[in-house]
């Protein structure tokens, strides 16, 4: 098994004590050094006004053309509402096999649903949602086990239901790479 080091590239504002327990989680799981980077861009050339959403294909591919140079694995973090066309909104996507991926944290807070705010709620989501993410990019599917962490999950109960890890056959599989 070959896992490379993982760098997060932060676009916005995340409170640095947060991001280091998003490392330490993400290390848990894949045992690789984890890095944080602050990255800039306009987001306004991803918004598209007759959704009020920032499309995710084209963050995704500026993430891949641009930040993706080595063997590392890049997730994007944002706090902005992502689309893809066939979706009403996603948590983030990644490229099966790539080298990359985003995640965002808009969709995961509790103040969204108009529950009280619970920032250890809003770690762990985030948390489970970049590692599902970078088990794309190191070649895990969508898994049936309902409590893996690589299953789908379309809405944030389905995050929430799921285990913060991979489950064995999942993790099998990563050891076999």
């Amino acid at each position: 098994m070959n896992l490379q080091k993982i760098i997060l590239i932060s676009f916005g504002y995340f409170d640095s004590e947060f991001l280091k327990k998003i490392t330490e989680n993400i290390h848990r799981e894949f045992f690789v050094n984890v890095e944080i980077k602050d990255g800039h861009l306009d987001l306004s050339d991803f918004f598209e006004a007759e959704r009020g959403q920032y499309n995710a294909n084209k963050l995704s591919h500026f993430i891949e053309s641009h930040f993706s140079k080595d063997d590392s694995k890049i997730i994007g973090l944002f706090n902005v509402d992502i689309f893809i066309p066939i979706f009403t909104y996603i948590f983030g996507q990644a490229y099966l096999k790539g080298r990359s991926g985003i995640a965002s944290s808009f969709r995961l807070s509790n103040e969204r649903y108009g529950i009280e705010a619970d920032d250890d709620l809003l770690l762990e989501r985030f948390s489970k949602e970049i590692i599902h993410e970078l088990g794309h990019t190191y070649g895990l599917i969508h898994c049936y086990n309902s409590d893996c962490i690589m299953r789908s999950g379309t809405y944030v109960e389905d995050i929430d239901q799921k285990n913060s890890s991979l489950c064995p056959k999942c993790k099998e599989t990563l050891l076999s790479i």
